[in-house]
C-alpha cells in the first residue's frame, strides 16, 4: 500500500477529529456530526478509488 495514501487517511483523520472536538466544545453538536461524517465519505471515496485502482491492475496482469 501506499505510504502517501496512509498519511492522507491520517490527516483527514485528524483534521475531522479537532474539527470534532472544536464543534462539540462550542455547542454545535450536529455541525461535529456532520463533519465526523463529511470525513468517513471522503475516505471511503479514497478506499473505493484505490479499490478500484486494483481491480484494473489486476485485469492487466491477467489479460482481461
Amino acid at each position: 500500500m501506499d505510504v502517501d495514501f496512509i498519511f492522507k487517511v491520517a490527516g483527514i483523520g485528524i483534521i475531522v477529529a479537532v474539527l470534532n472536538q472544536l464543534l462539540q466544545r462550542s455547542g454545535r453538536e450536529d455541525q461535529a456530526m456532520l463533519t465526523t461524517l463529511a470525513g468517513l465519505i471522503v475516505v471511503l471515496i479514497m478506499v473505493v478509488n484505490e479499490i478500484g485502482n486494483l481491480f484494473e491492475t489486476v485485469k492487466s496482469v491477467f489479460g482481461l
